[in-house]
């Protein structure tokens, strides 16, 4: 049996486990049941108890990011279509994840930084900006653009979660199709 992954990534506030929630949504309506994961989720439940309210370095974040790619590796080998939102934006954990993830599908959430500032759901760029926190993701922490998406979707204000959910299905419609 082999499974699926669809690593959706970008950085905080790009919307992934909006989307993420979406398609597991409309691959449930199509009779298959998604494992979901989300990063942050997976982070409270991995990192150790006197972790809390630290922030992570590059090298601890790809260390949690690779975990999450067992995880999912472990899963999908079980014939599991598994959807995971990450930020996770490592040149390592896309070369692993290309060699070791059964039908790997890599979707990139491509928000401009003026856009995260003004959705900020966690307040993440604004405590940046105060000094309360460091090492933010596309702020003062190096990550790795990817290059090879399969699918990278370039934010628009009119692209609602439902449409992009839908792009990610029809792209991989016809990449399963090869």
């Amino acid at each position: 049996m082999t499974g699926q992954v669809i690593w959706i990534t970008g950085l905080s506030g790009a919307g992934k486990t909006t989307v993420a929630k979406e398609l597991s949504r409309r691959i449930q309506e199509r009779g298959l049941q998604p494992v979901l994961l989300d990063g942050d989720i997976l982070r409270d439940l991995l990192r150790s108890p006197k972790k809390i309210n630290e922030t992570y370095s590059r090298h601890e974040r790809i260390i949690y990011s690779k975990k999450y790619a067992l995880l999912c590796k472990n899963l999908s080998s079980q014939g599991f279509t598994v959807i995971i939102a990450t930020i996770s934006m490592y040149k390592e954990i896309y070369v692993w994840n290309r060699a070791n993830l059964p039908k790997y599908f890599e979707v990139y959430l491509n928000v401009p930084l003026s856009e995260l500032r003004r959705r900020d759901p966690k307040s993440i760029y604004k405590n940046f900006d105060f000094g309360a926190i460091q090492n933010v993701a596309g702020l003062d922490l190096k990550v790795d653009q990817p290059r090879l998406a399969h699918l990278k979707i370039d934010f628009t204000l009119r692209q609602t979660p439902e449409e992009i959910a839908e792009i990610i299905l029809e792209k991989l419609s016809k990449e399963n199709q090869k």
